[in-house]
């Protein structure tokens, strides 16, 4: 067993996560993930999934020794650069499913009634949504939510 594993998020025949959750519960391994994307989300689900670390490729190579010595020895590690986006996300109030849902058709360009319809939902409904996600995501804008989701990470192969 090692004492500390490297894992990347994206590799070709399997998910990291997947891979680090299952590592995590099967062998209590320390994780650290090892990746070219920063986005709030991949940052939160590694967190989530029981990494004890994360760091960018771009990383100095002292910088991944420091991270790897600390999880050896039982600590967490993340630079300082990614933890104002581990703390923006902290405080902001996470959208709900329905509201990811209601997101993800807003970035396949889907009005308000197309929405409602797709989701078996009223026209009314969908609008209290979108007002929620506006203000969980500080934005004042569809054109705006739609960035701010490919930005954090929340919505995959859009855009």
């Amino acid at each position: 067993m090692p004492d500390v594993l490297l894992l990347d998020l994206r590799m070709p025949k399997r998910d990291g996560l997947h891979v680090a959750r299952e590592l995590i519960s099967k062998f209590q391994a320390k994780v650290i993930i090892l990746t070219t994307f920063d986005n709030e989300e991949d940052l939160k689900q590694s967190l989530k999934a029981g990494a004890k670390g994360y760091l960018l490729k771009e990383a100095e190579k002292e910088e991944i020794a420091d991270a790897i010595r600390t999880v050896s020895q039982g600590g967490n590690y993340l630079p300082a650069k990614l933890g104002g986006k581990l703390a923006t996300f902290a405080f902001q109030a996470e959208l709900t499913e329905r509201e990811l849902a209601v997101l993800r058709l807003m970035c396949d360009g889907k009005s308000n009634k197309e929405i409602g319809s797709k989701l078996f939902i009223t026209e009314g409904t969908v609008k209290t949504h979108v007002k929620s996600i506006f203000y969980k995501l500080d934005v004042i804008s569809r054109s705006e939510a739609v960035s701010a989701a490919i930005r954090k990470g929340l919505v995959r192969g859009h855009g």
